[in-house]
Formats: structure tokens, sequence, C-alpha cells
């Protein structure tokens, strides 16, 4: 989350009473994450305190944003614990703030594990292989807009930045990719809508209960492994080093595989999909590094972290 663009107190309390979400008391721009601006609202509504969370899409247009808004109302629907995009009295989930698409969810309960243990880590492997079920019927299509067409994109844009052992990582890894995605073993991979962003900051816990997963905005379809393995690149590393944690890993994809055994398929892939999860990250981190956009409030990630990810999935080939 950040803050490109200021939102107004009266503006924004214009919208919750529209929405009929209650009377605005507070107006809080919010530090973390580099898409979209983000503000906490908090309201009162029937005499109790209320607090939903404002977004204005700065990247995402008014074509793509539904797709993302209506699979958070699908699964919120199925009871999973995300965001619940609210509604105007047309039904309408997007509206507009500051001249920009906007969307209000309610704020979920809880914090985020940023050390996890293997029960942090068996929870979000439930949850997510819940999630994949449950958007089996999901009537809209997207692709990944950050998949592998993006990377063969971006990377030559940020190539320059890089030196010569990094410019040669990207280049390999890019050409392995390509090659993958070729393949029979790939296209009989399960798809369907993935989160594509599942890190430690985007769940919540309430002591060991995970309370919610939220940020949805890099959903699209994909294959479900390629979610899996995005968040075993971040629940089940070493943050220091990028090293495997087996622990952890045994557990989240203990968890996931009781509520959805994986495939023939995906148990081959899942080592390439693990780099294609560092990948991914490593460009976007790259890019958001090297061409930062100005920002009332804005903390770019370091895109080495995941560069030594990948450096570690290559090396270390995970096998199930």
């Amino acid at each position: 989350m950040a803050v490109y663009t200021e939102v107004p107190f009266d503006e924004a309390q214009g919208l919750l009473r529209r929405l009929g979400l209650g009377e605005l008391a507070a107006l809080h721009g919010v530090e973390g994450g580099i898409e979209n601006t983000n503000y906490f609202a908090t309201a009162m509504r029937d005499g109790e305190t209320v607090e939903y969370v404002l977004t204005l899409f700065e990247r995402l247009t008014v074509e793509q944003l539904p797709f993302y808004l209506r699979l958070m109302k699908h699964l919120a629907r199925h009871g999973l614990p995300v965001p619940d995009p609210a509604e105007d009295a047309g039904g309408a989930l997007l509206h507009q703030v500051q001249g920009k698409p906007a969307a209000v969810v309610n704020r979920l309960p809880g914090r985020s594990a940023l050390a996890p243990t293997e029960a942090h880590c068996a929870a979000v492997g439930t949850l997510l292989a819940r999630m994949h079920l449950a958007a089996r019927d999901f009537p809209l299509s997207q692709p990944n807009l950050r998949g592998l067409a993006w990377w063969n994109e971006t990377a030559p844009i940020v190539r320059p930045h890089l030196d010569a052992a990094q410019a040669t990582l990207l280049q390999s890894e890019l050409a392995y990719q390509n090659h993958i995605a070729a393949g029979s073993a790939y296209a009989a991979l399960p798809r369907g809508p993935v989160h594509a962003d599942l890190f430690r900051d985007n769940v919540l816990f309430d002591g060991g209960e995970l309370t919610g997963v939220f940020d949805f905005y890099f959903a699209g379809v994909d294959s479900w492994l390629f979610d899996l393995a995005v968040a075993l690149n971040d629940w089940c590393i070493a943050l220091e080093s990028g090293a495997h944690d087996a622990a952890r890993a045994q557990s989240l994809l203990a968890a996931y595989g009781a509520v959805r055994p994986l495939a023939a398929a995906e148990r081959q892939l899942l080592p390439a999909m693990l780099r294609a999860g560092a990948l991914r990250f490593w460009i976007s981190r790259l890019w958001d590094h090297h061409l930062p956009r100005e920002a009332a409030i804005l903390k770019a990630h370091d895109p080495t972290h995941f560069e030594r990810v990948l450096r570690q999935r290559v090396r270390h080939p995970v096998t199930l």
C-alpha cells in the first residue's frame, strides 16, 4: 500500500455516505506496498466504530478492475476471510475518488505473522487450497497481468540497471521459463483464478487463527502451482539468505494437499515454478526500484531479496 493521491476528508465522507457505510470519523494514509493509494477509514455506524480500507487504483484500468473486485465478492460469499467490496445502490463495486477508480472494503481483523511458524504455514496452505477450489466457478476471466508476457516485456527495461552477473541470471532464467511454458507438462497444470501475491504481509492472524487475506490486485487466471510457489517463496524461506525452510514448506504443502492434492504435472514442475515466482518478483522490484513513481508515502521493496531467492532456487531445487 502507498499514497500517490491525496484524498480530501469531505470527499471520502461523501463516498461512505453514498455507500451506506456510516459517518467518517478518521482518515489515514497507509504506508506499505507500491501499486495503489490506500487509506484506513474509521466510521461510526449504528453507534459502533467500523473500519474500512479505501483504495484508489493508480495503474489498473476501469476495464481490468471488475475481475479483482468481483473475485473478492465471490470468495467472501463462499465464506472465505477476504475483503468484501461495498456496493452502491445500483450494485456497483467500483466508484470514483479524485477522478480515479476506487473501492471500499471492510478492514479485516488481526496482524501479519512476519516470523511465521509451521502452524502459520499450515493455515496458509489450507486457506490457499480453499480459495482455489472456491474460485472454480467464478465466471470472469482475466490473465495474470504480471505473468510471463510481462516478464519478457519488462526485462529489457530493467537490464541496463544490472551488473554483468545479474544480467546473465536474468537472461538465462527468462529463457528457461519460456522453455518451461512451451512444454506439455506446463500445459497440463490445473488453472484458475489465483491471488499471485500471497506474502506474509497480505495475511492476518488473531492468535493462531487466520483471520484474513487481502490485496487481490495482482490476481488473475494462472496455474494454481504458480500461486502455491509464490506463497512458498515468502512463507517458507529464511529472509536473510533466501534459503528454503523444509519444515515450514512441508507444513504448507501438506495442508494444501489435504484440501486439494497436487496433480502429477504439478509435482513435476514445482521446482520450475518456485524459480518462476522468484523471477516475477525480482523483475517487478527492479522495475519499482529503478523506475519509481512519485508518492506522498512510498516504501519500495529491495530487489536483491528475490535475486537471492532465485539463485537459491536454481542451485537447490526443491523436490516432492
